[in-house]
């Protein structure tokens, strides 16, 4: 028998409590302002309510590497949008991510034919240094775009901290990325430099890369060099036109880069929206934010700890590689995977277990995944190292705890975490001294004044309305590329609430202290004026075994809407009228009869974009008669072809 949404799957003992970074932060917090604050709950109100000085002792504490910050004044400017913070501070981001010790291992690589390299702090400083020399010989400095265009090696790790290293603004995409999608991007940040592989490796095949890298170099007049890692080939040639990686760079460069320290607001990275619904946003984040933001996740939130092995499945092209590579300011060593995830099923558990993963980030996909294809990791690998589990990019089903607790390991911390390229970290997520809680989010986090308002902009508990956050907080984007009203800026997050951060999420704060993701807010369903969001209903069709993956999506007919379910079926079965009648049955018990589907069909894929996200307005659009804008940013475009082709049917009143 399931248990119920809220139900507590896991407590931590009182060790693993007391040797938690975030106690011992909370007891140097106490000691040094004279507070009593017992608990999480406390030091999370005392950080909303005294944002400065909670980001001035998490400076401290995380020993960040730089001057500053300076005078009291941590926060000049208290408006949102517009806040300054630290405005006497200044650092550098790669300095901070390269104090590890020498002979410790800051990066493990593994591909997916199963190659592994590994890179000292020593080596990896050593190699910043050197394409940092050739960076600036090539006239790059402060706030330059360099961009990649790589899979997921430590090139892309050294590229970026080279960039870092000169004050230069980063900027990446996975070279899945169509050409055009490329172009979208990188055509209105004009980077002077970019890197490229000659290719990589995705479910047994070997893609080419060049040939894309060439359209895009003649494309962007703003290139002056295009850099080549040999990574599919590493005896391969380079194009005439192009540099190889192993000749970029002098050979006696020194062992340790030289950084330039900039502002705390200083420009670093430059992300992107996913683009599906015309030109991709340009968000700008600076470096103290990221920095600082990072900090903050990994060492309060996911206890990450010096020698600490922390993997993400992720690609370049999503903020969580961002996120992963911080953890090097730790002195944890970054775990990279470049492949299929599930090529073969066991790829991921095999590196965990053979490597001694200590956390391991991962999407909810991959982890229903896991579960559909019967996976028990469990009782097939050692992963008696493994201390958490982080999971995000959808809202992770209350059905995926009960595997992870079941079948994955029993005691660890399984934590759903939600945010976004917006804020280059999260609203809500995970604390190692809290209980994980069946279907929810175990926190928000510290400094962040997060809530969910109604209609009426009201603050509400236990019931379902708009995340927000109501102040500001160091990783908020210091605004958009080509904004120089800031009204893009403006118009993407503040106008629903003056002055306050309307993130876009539907969302529910629960009367512990946790939170529920359900679904995006421009993608919720209202079939008949009651508002549902799409994760309610995906959570009960992904219990079926039949299902490998569902879209849900909204049909507006006169004043009303009619929900549509669409579903691929694992091979060789067809959805017949039982099953969908079953489908209807669950959702009707587990939900409500406003939940259930008008419409259920079934599809050969669902559209999604690079990083895996599914994209439920293009279909949305597509039944509507809509133009889908920018196909390039979809992994699967050729996808939304079925969708056009069923529009009729539906209007026909299909079963």
């Amino acid at each position: 028998m399931p248990g119920r949404t809220g139900d507590i799957l896991w407590t931590p003992n009182a060790e693993r409590i007391a040797a938690a970074n975030v106690t011992r932060f909370r007891d140097m917090v106490n000691r040094s302002l004279d507070l009593d604050l017992a608990d999480y709950p406390s030091l999370h109100r005392w950080s909303v309510e005294n944002r400065p000085a909670f980001w001035r002792a998490l400076w401290g504490f995380a020993k960040v590497v730089g001057e500053g910050p300076g005078s009291p004044e941590v926060l000049d400017d208290d408006r949102m949008p517009g806040a300054r913070w630290f405005p006497e501070a200044r650092l550098n981001y790669a300095e901070n991510l390269l104090q590890g010790p020498d002979t410790a291992e800051a990066i493990v690589f593994r591909g997916e034919r199963g190659e592994t390299r590994r890179l000292t702090f020593a080596e990896l400083r050593a190699e910043v240094s050197r394409v940092a020399a050739a960076l600036a010989a090539d006239g790059v400095g402060p706030g330059d775009r360099v961009a990649g265009f790589l899979p997921n090696i430590p090139e892309a790790v050294i590229a970026m901290l080279a960039a870092a290293s000169l004050g230069a603004v980063w900027s990446s995409c996975s070279p899945d990325f169509g050409v055009q999608g490329v172009l979208d991007r990188f055509g209105q940040i004009e980077p002077r430099v970019l890197f490229t592989a000659d290719g990589y490796f995705y479910g047994g095949k070997s893609l080419d890369s060049l040939g894309t890298a060439a359209l895009i170099r003649e494309k962007l007049p703003s290139l002056r060099r295009v850099v080549v890692v040999p990574f599919r080939d590493p005896d391969g040639p380079v194009p005439e036109a192009m540099t190889s990686w192993k000749d970029y760079g002098p050979g006696d460069a020194p062992a340790v880069p030289g950084y330039l320290r900039v502002r705390f607001d200083h420009p670093l990275f430059i992300m992107f929206s996913s683009g599906t619904t015309g030109l991709p946003k340009c968000m700008v984040h600076s470096v103290g934010g990221t920095l600082l933001q990072h900090l903050k996740e990994h060492q309060l939130h996911g206890d990450l700890k010096p020698g600490d092995r922390i993997f993400y499945f992720t690609t370049c092209g999503w903020m969580m590689w961002n996120w992963l590579v911080s953890a090097l300011a730790t002195a944890a060593t970054v775990m990279l995977y470049d492949g299929h995830p599930l090529k073969p099923e066991t790829a991921v558990w095999d590196f965990a277990s053979e490597e001694r993963f200590t956390i391991l980030g991962t999407s909810a996909r991959w982890i229903a995944g896991c579960e559909k294809a019967g996976l028990k990791p469990a009782a097939s690998h050692d992963l008696s190292s493994l201390r958490a589990i982080l999971s995000t990019g959808s809202p992770l089903a209350p059905e995926s705890f009960d595997y992870v607790y079941r079948d994955v390991k029993a005691d660890l911390q399984l934590s759903s975490i939600s945010g976004g390229t917006d804020i280059v970290s999260c609203f809500a997520l995970g604390c190692p001294v809290l209980p994980v809680r069946r279907g929810e989010l175990q926190c928000r986090g510290l400094g962040m004044d997060v809530a969910v308002f109604d209609d009426a902009a009201e603050p509400v508990t236990g019931v379902k309305g708009e995340l927000v956050c109501r102040a500001p907080f160091p990783s908020m984007p210091t605004g958009f590329w080509n904004d120089p009203d800031g009204s893009r800026y403006h118009a993407a997050y503040f106008d629903r609430f003056a002055g306050v951060w309307c993130h876009g999420d539907f969302a529910e704060l629960t009367r512990s202290g946790g939170m529920i993701i359900h679904g995006r807010s421009d993608t919720v369903l209202n079939p008949g004026g009651v508002r549902i969001g799409t994760a309610e209903i995906y959570r009960v069709v992904e219990q079926f075994d039949q299902v490998l993956d569902s879209l849900v999506v909204g049909l507006q007919e006169g004043d009303d809407m009619k929900i549509v379910l669409f579903v691929v079926l694992r091979e060789g079965l067809r959805l017949d009228k039982a099953l969908a009648d079953e489908l209807r049955a669950r959702i009707r018990a587990e939900k409500s009869p406003r939940h259930v589907p008008a419409f259920v069909l079934q599809a050969p894929d669902i559209p999604r974009t690079i990083s895996g996200k599914t994209v439920e307005i293009a279909v949305r659009n597509i039944l509507h008669g809509l133009p889908v804008d920018n196909v390039d940013a979809l992994a699967n475009p050729g996808s939304l072809d079925f969708f056009r082709d069923i529009k009729s049917e539906l209007g026909r009143g299909a079963p």
